[in-house]
């Protein structure tokens, strides 16, 4: 496809963002399948995602499964010492002693206790209203195409991050903490890449996806995001599902 076509189509995608007037907003989740704290958070994060209950906000969902509880009896199929690693860069962030699960943190701004609905809501609505980039993002025969515009005043390095998001996922636990529980998932992320790190826009980009053969192409998402290198605040971000794509 042409980047005139890509053009024409991203903002195709971007007029319909516009309309909805809808403000992107970055929702990370640390969780484990090992943690019986858990659960509540995950099914908090899929009402968040499938509901969409804030007026000014986009809300784009990341389920990230961390592997230190993986000793502690169950090993996590989704888990991975990467998301591990993020989460740390947050604890230092926010100058906690340690990490925990489960663990929310709102477009790298506030973080607090995953299961904790109120607080949620409160951090989605003040993310909200802080000034983005503006990101066109399309796919088509297995490319993802990116354009990033206006990044906010007064922002550092931006590092580029790429997401490929699964729906549909669950577990029969059968030790550990949660033990006999069938544990359902939405938004897990099956890979997280860091791309490059931009100082200025436009900036454009195209890749070709490389997918993993078992996960399910029909429940699968690209989420593109920006993050202050310093300060780890998200800058921007845009979400566009790979299901029925040529």
């Amino acid at each position: 496809m042409g980047m005139r076509l890509f053009f024409q189509y991203s903002f195709l995608i971007a007029a319909t963002a516009a309309a909805a007037e809808r403000a992107p907003v970055l929702v990370e989740l640390y969780t484990s399948e090992g943690c019986s704290s858990c659960p509540p958070a995950d099914e908090l994060l899929m009402r968040l995602d499938t509901t969409q209950p804030a007026p000014a906000a986009e809300i784009i969902a990341l389920e990230l499964h961390v592997d230190y509880w993986n000793r502690l009896g169950w090993s996590d199929p989704f888990s991975s010492a990467a998301f591990t690693a993020r989460q740390q860069q947050y604890g230092a962030v926010f100058r906690r002693d340690g990490v925990y699960t489960p663990q929310m943190v709102v477009d790298g701004r506030t973080e607090f206790v995953g299961s904790d609905s109120r607080r949620a809501a409160a951090a989605i609505a003040e993310a909200a209203q802080a000034p983005k980039a503006q990101i066109l993002i399309g796919y088509l025969h297995g490319r993802l195409r990116v354009r990033v515009d206006g990044l906010p005043r007064g922002a550092g390095d931006a590092d580029v991050f790429l997401a490929i998001t699964e729906d549909g996922l669950q577990s029969d636990v059968r030790r550990g903490e949660n033990q006999g529980r069938l544990m359902k998932h939405r938004a897990v992320v099956r890979r997280l890449d860091y791309l490059t790190t931009i100082r200025l826009a436009p900036w454009t980009n195209e890749l070709k996806l490389k997918l993993d053969k078992s996960w399910k192409a029909e429940n699968l998402s690209a989420v593109l995001f920006l993050q202050d290198r310093d300060n780890r605040r998200i800058l921007g971000a845009a979400r566009v599902r790979l299901a029925g794509s040529p």
